[in-house]
């Protein structure tokens, strides 16, 4: 039986774990080519021996989304490596503590931004360059989250990088996917059991307030492998039809 990502390669960023960790496993386990990404080598080679040992194919590239030369080395290397690119998925995040707008300082902000935002235009903008002249185009997957559909989520800069991520995707779609060969969607996670939470150091009392009016406390909690579902399909042969779309995958949490 032909796998669902035979013969594709695919980049995803924050590899090291959560998430991205399970995207690389489940899109590896498809048939792909995987160039893991993330700026902490330890986890990030854990990730690509773990393919590695399922006899599927990965290489691995320390990226600081924050460093637009990382950036393009990034997208060239699975050129180099690999001779081309399908599929981008930009799942590298952070979170801002729920900072409203009084408490966010400018480096706060700038450091949400960057690695939220302005990391994953930067890494879109270099993987088009290289999708738009190949014959089959290609596929960008942004890992935003609910933060970026409402407005009690998360902080201040969270909730904008996240607004602004999927405004991004829709604009991709937009251009190069209504008058091109790229497709671009977008997966807005709920809660899901990562590390990302222990960055949760410095909780904002009136952010945590507004996160909790939402229903976060109970909120269901998804798992990494589950996201990674979603990605999949989203990168497969079998969404063909669905571009600019944004995949709520939250347990129902914003449903009520």
């Amino acid at each position: 039986m032909r796998k669902r990502l035979a013969n594709k390669v695919a980049i995803v960023t924050g590899a090291g774990s959560g998430m991205g960790k399970a995207i690389s496993i489940a899109f590896a386990n498809e048939g792909a080519k995987v160039l893991v990404a993330d700026r902490q080598s330890e986890t990030l080679n854990q990730t690509k021996d773990e393919i590695i040992s399922n006899d599927n194919i990965a290489e691995s590239i320390v990226t600081d989304m924050t460093n637009p030369t990382d950036v393009k080395k990034m997208i060239q290397a699975a050129v180099d490596k690999f001779g081309k690119l399908d599929i981008l998925v930009n799942n590298a995040g952070i979170m801002d503590n729920f900072k409203t707008v009084e408490t966010t300082t400018d480096t706060l902000w700038n450091q949400v931004l960057a690695v939220n935002l302005t990391g994953p235009f930067q890494a879109c903008r270099e993987a088009i360059t290289v999708m738009k002249d190949q014959p089959d185009g290609g596929v960008i997957i942004n890992n935003a989250s609910i933060g970026g559909l409402f407005g009690a989520r998360g902080g201040a800069a969270y909730t904008a990088s996240k607004h602004g991520l999927i405004g991004v995707t829709e604009n991709i779609a937009a251009t190069y996917g209504t008058f091109g060969n790229i497709r671009a969607n977008a997966i807005a996670p709920g809660g899901v059991a990562t590390n990302i939470g222990s960055s949760l150091t410095d909780p904002d009392p009136l952010g945590g307030r507004a996160i909790a009016a939402s229903g976060a406390n109970e909120a269901p909690m998804g798992q990494p492998e589950q996201i990674a579902n979603v990605a999949l399909f989203l990168a497969s042969d079998e969404s063909s039809f669905v571009n600019g779309d944004v995949v709520k995958a939250d347990g129902g949490w914003t449903a009520r």
